[in-house]
């Protein structure tokens, strides 16, 4: 009995050594943890560790090769690689320098990385007369706001083709920044940048290169040079900056983005379209709101020759205000600047209207010509009442048709919008600040807009509340504003209806 139990015993003593041999191996892995982990909390000091160079155990070859790369002052000098079918004691052996400490522990360093906002985004470049240069582009608004950023600019000319001599020198000058957003700005600002050289630097029409040197500040001798304009040998052409001009009339359009109507922006294309007349254009700029429908109302006018649609749907990359609006009107100001005679900026649900239909639209620039700018008074209307009238057919109606009520407060400081000779004009916003000549302000009786707020991203039907016809011109109270009936848009809607099909009917179906 007592072998019986010795040999119980002996079983117990096996079992209680294999239980040994397990703790053994738990508190070696709890060893081998801790000190991976010690590793690596210690990984970014990695440059301040002395490590094997050429040790023979891959694992601490692994080690201190992940310590080197992780530091970030330490570059790859060479690395050799060897192929080798045998186990993983062959590691490629890895070559890591590191750069040298200052000689003072006290002196420190800063070690960017990234970039919060670029210095200079260019968007266009475009010459602007014989002698003057537009560069357009976004730039980080906190490095503009509190910095001391500013630009030169420089003219490489081509060699002349068979000249024995040296080739042309450079010729350089001193740029003058524009940020017409008005302090809009969000990350980014609109910053106009105008070269203009004491004469024409292609004289000659032999080409060159228009570069511009953007510096960081004036404390700092850091900039980034980059070329922002080319010209081919003969594409000067001096004729271009004389009138007559391309058109009459140029509207350049804000930013288009998110849900747009097809209905509203056919409208009211095929409305401006006959009152600027045949020798117009329209520039769009698609950030994102030109969906399928919205082209295929856009479509026929573009094969016309009436519309440009251009794509800026890259604008998203850069935080700027309303979808960097302030940039591309900008920039169709210095694209355009000598395609036509009057400029126009305004939104697409806001329709220009002369009070007196006895006069057009070149009697009344005619009488503006003086200007090099003026503004335009709103009319606010309601995008939302509609008059009650149960002969009325609402669904075959545009909606300048049926928005017939207007907004009676006086004496209130709205929006105006407005229009530039543009080659008087170095920038562009609300209105420029930055023109040569006059600017008036007192259009009232020759020129107004009515202003149909928002309802260019209303989808569906427009009218949402109906009232009777007021009594003998009285008011309505809505949302606690006054508003008058008006319907002088509406009386123009059968004429817009057939200038349209006579244009673009046959291209609509």
């Amino acid at each position: 009995m007592k072998y019986n139990s010795t040999r119980k015993d002996g079983g117990g003593g096996a079992s209680f050594a294999v239980q040994c041999v397990d703790i053994k191996s738990f508190v070696a892995s709890l060893a081998f943890l801790a000190l991976f982990v010690a590793f690596w909390q210690l990984h970014p000091y990695g440059s301040l560790l002395t490590s094997a160079r050429n040790s023979a155990s891959p694992a601490c070859s692994l080690l201190a090769t992940t310590a080197n790369i992780q530091s970030s002052q330490s570059t790859i000098a060479t690395a050799t690689t060897t192929s080798s079918s045998s186990s993983a004691a062959h590691s490629v052996p890895v070559r890591v320098e590191r750069v040298a400490r200052p000689a003072d522990p006290n002196k420190r360093v800063l070690r960017p990385f990234g970039s919060a906002a670029a210095l200079f985004v260019q968007f266009g470049a475009y010459r602007g007369g014989p002698r003057t240069f537009a560069v357009v582009g976004l730039a980080s608004k906190p490095t503009h706001v509190f910095g001391t950023p500013y630009f030169k600019c420089e003219w490489v000319p081509n060699p002349t083709p068979g000249a024995s001599s040296s080739p042309p020198r450079p010729v350089r000058t001193k740029a003058y920044k524009m940020l017409p957003d008005w302090g809009y700005g969000r990350v980014y600002t609109v910053v106009v940048v105008n070269c203009t050289f004491p004469t024409n630097p292609n004289a000659d029409n032999a080409g060159g290169k228009l570069l511009v040197h953007a510096y960081y500040s004036t404390s700092s001798r850091r900039y980034e040079r980059f070329v922002a304009l080319e010209e081919a040998p003969g594409a000067y052409d001096a004729s271009r900056y004389d009138p007559p001009f391309q058109y009459d009339y140029l509207y350049c359009g804000s930013s288009l983005y998110g849900n747009i109507s097809a209905s509203r922006m056919r409208e009211w294309l095929a409305y401006h379209a006959r009152f600027f007349g045949p020798r117009s254009h329209f520039v769009f700029h698609d950030a994102g709101g030109v969906s399928d429908e919205v082209r295929a109302a856009l479509e026929p006018w573009v094969r016309a020759g009436r519309v440009t649609v251009q794509d800026i749907r890259a604008q998203v990359e850069y935080d700027g205000y309303y979808y960097n609006q302030f940039l591309v009107v900008n920039d169709c100001l210095h694209r355009y600047r000598h395609a036509a005679n009057w400029t126009f900026f305004f939104d697409v649900d806001e329709y220009i209207y002369l009070p007196n239909r006895a006069h057009t639209l070149q009697e009344v620039l005619g009488k503006l010509q003086g200007y090099s700018q003026f503004t335009i008074e709103q009319n606010p209307m309601s995008s939302k009442l509609c008059l009650q009238d149960p002969a009325g057919n609402y669904s075959r109606e545009w909606g300048f048709e049926k928005l017939v009520f207007r907004n009676s407060i006086n004496k209130v400081r709205r929006d105006r919008k407005y229009a530039i000779q543009a080659r008087n004009a170095y920038s562009a916003v609300h209105m420029s600040q930055n023109v040569k000549g006059r600017t008036t302000h007192k259009t009232e009786d020759l020129i107004r807009y009515y202003h149909y707020h928002n309802s260019i991203n209303v989808m569906g039907e427009p009218c949402r509340e109906f009232v009777p016809m007021p009594v003998n011109g009285s008011k309505i109270m809505f949302e606690g504003n006054p508003y008058v009936y008006d319907d002088s848009m509406k009386r123009l809607a059968g004429e817009i209806k057939a200038f349209e099909k006579e244009t673009i009917g046959s291209a609509r179906t």
